[in-house]
């Protein structure tokens, strides 16, 4: 089940749902069906044809632009691609064909898609949020981290971003963090359970503030610059979920 054969469809197989996926990245901030109209140039509005819509190779075979008006097509098509096949192929030949597979691949593709949106529209979807942080649940009953760290990390993931984004508009009255990235971090909360919900936290913060000090340093920023936050969780989240147990294991051993 891990061999050759099952790992080279479980990547192709990716990279059909990450073309799904931009889908949903290009038509979810805009309050549009993610199944009905078909794909077409956001430009033009062509409807693509079948064999304009083969994930990465579509992209290379027109050059990266609509075959009809020649309008540049954006790279994260063939990068969402690329990212979901790695994902589904390194999932499969890491887990092999258990439960946690599922589980891993359903939360990678939520994370790729809150990703995408939060670094182009700041934004943090619903729809994806509010159901995720119960889909991870529900796949925690069966799975790791099990039922009660899964509940204890989508309480103390989303209650610590709650505090902390109160405690900032109290002080500052101005918004530092959004609701959005509070559901985001109870959805992380609810697939990986309390511990890696918090080296997700710190992962992210870490990373948001070495990219922050460094868009200040080139002045391409300043101290009230809004990072999306979110782009930041799903790196950390990522990270905890494919190494976070060997971190946790390193850091503890000092102690």
């Amino acid at each position: 089940m891990t061999g050759p054969f099952a790992l080279t469809f479980a990547t192709l197989f990716g990279a059909l749902i990450g073309s799904f996926l931009n889908v949903c990245i290009h038509r979810l901030p805009r309050g549009t069906s993610i199944v009905w109209p078909a794909s077409a140039c956001p430009t033009c509005g062509r409807a693509l044809s079948w064999f304009e819509n083969i994930p990465i190779v579509s992209y290379a075979f027109l050059r990266g632009r609509c075959r009809t008006c020649r309008t540049p097509i954006s790279p994260r098509y063939p990068i969402v691609e690329a990212l979901t096949a790695a994902m589904f192929g390194l999932a499969w030949w890491y887990y092999g064909p258990t439960p946690l597979v599922a589980s891993r691949i359903v939360f990678g593709c939520m994370l790729i898609v809150l990703f995408a949106i939060d670094l182009e529209h700041h934004l943090l979807p619903n729809v994806i949020t509010i159901p995720g942080i119960v889909i991870g649940f529900l796949f925690s009953v069966i799975n790791d981290p099990g039922w009660k760290s899964s509940l204890i990390g989508i309480v103390v993931g989303g209650g610590v971003l709650y505090v902390i984004a109160e405690g900032y508009y109290r002080v500052r009255h101005e918004e530092g963090l959004g609701m959005g990235d509070v559901k985001m971090l109870a959805l992380i909360g609810a697939f990986l359970g309390w511990p890696l919900t918090l080296l997700s936290l710190m992962i992210a913060s870490i990373a948001g503030t070495i990219i922050g000090i460094a868009l200040i340093a080139t002045g391409r920023g300043t101290m009230k610059y809004a990072l999306p936050f979110g782009t930041f969780l799903a790196i950390g989240a990522a990270v905890s979920a494919a190494v976070g147990q060997a971190i946790l294991d390193w850091y503890l051993r000092f102690w």
